[in-house]
């Protein structure tokens, strides 16, 4: 396995233009939204919104935790079931970093990048109770410390998907900000290349744990970052209605096909 394994980076030219009119369909509907609803009350809704996300975040990470539970987290009402404590401690932490996102409160950098999923991972973690940053392998028992905004240090097992091996992570991250972060691909390609970034990311694995709900956050900053996305709509509860069929491609080692299908899917 090399860094030539996540070729391409993305959908190819004769499948883009397949793509162009669910990307121009996108863009229409969300600022049609955005539209309807009056700057006054955009922050009342986004703070909804921003719990619907996290709650469809939580269940396609097979964590289901009830709104009435969110809510009572947002109120530090924490449950003193260790399990349903612990959701809502994610919770919290999930609902923090997108407001740091939705305010603007985000590096510079762009989304599509290690240095922006590092400050996510890091964020995200450091909001969260010491004793929830440990990861335990199920083969073999051993247990390890999650360091907010570290590369994972131990090969690690993402359900049926086996990551590459951790000696690889550097160099396909390099490789993700090359392709991301560098061609001056045009508007209606950055938009297509949103599903591809996500898809890419989550087969990198590059943290022991964590990268689902980094991947979800970074394409919401993504879409922020190209005029698309805001605080009215949640990327989350598109990928939670598909989760059996996202789940199957995310998992999928034959990637020329992938990133295609996860663009039109996002």
């Amino acid at each position: 396995m090399n860094v030539t394994m996540m070729e391409p980076m993305l959908p190819e030219e004769a499948a883009s233009h397949s793509l162009e009119d669910s990307a121009l369909k996108l863009a229409e509907s969300a600022c049609g939204l955005a539209k309807r609803v009056r700057p006054i009350l955009q922050q009342s809704v986004g703070d909804l919104v921003r719990s619907m996300n996290c709650y469809y975040s939580n269940l396609i990470g097979g964590h289901n935790t009830h709104p009435r539970d969110i809510e009572r987290a947002l109120a530090e009402d924490f449950s003193d079931e260790p399990r349903k404590r612990g959701l809502q401690f994610e919770a919290v932490a999930h609902i923090h970093v997108q407001k740091l996102i939705d305010d603007g409160r985000d590096p510079a950098v762009w989304p599509a990048s290690a240095a922006y999923a590092s400050w996510l991972h890091r964020q995200f973690c450091e909001h969260l109770p010491s004793d929830m940053l440990w990861v335990e392998n199920q083969v073999t028992g051993e247990r390890h410390e999650i360091v907010p905004g570290q590369l994972w240090h131990a090969d690690v097992a993402a359900g049926r998907h086996e990551p590459p091996h951790r000696e690889l992570v550097a160099s396909l991250l390099a490789r993700f900000d090359q392709a991301y972060t560098s061609p001056p691909l045009s508007r209606m390609r950055q938009i297509q290349s949103v599903g591809a970034v996500h898809h890419r990311f989550l087969w990198i694995h590059p943290f022991l744990d964590g990268n689902g709900r980094v991947a979800r956050l970074m394409s919401h900053a993504l879409l922020r970052r190209l005029g698309i996305g805001t605080s009215l709509w949640s990327v989350a509860r598109g990928l939670a209605r598909r989760k059996r069929r996202t789940d199957s491609i995310s998992q999928r080692r034959t990637y020329r096909a992938a990133a295609t299908v996860m663009a039109a899917e996002t």
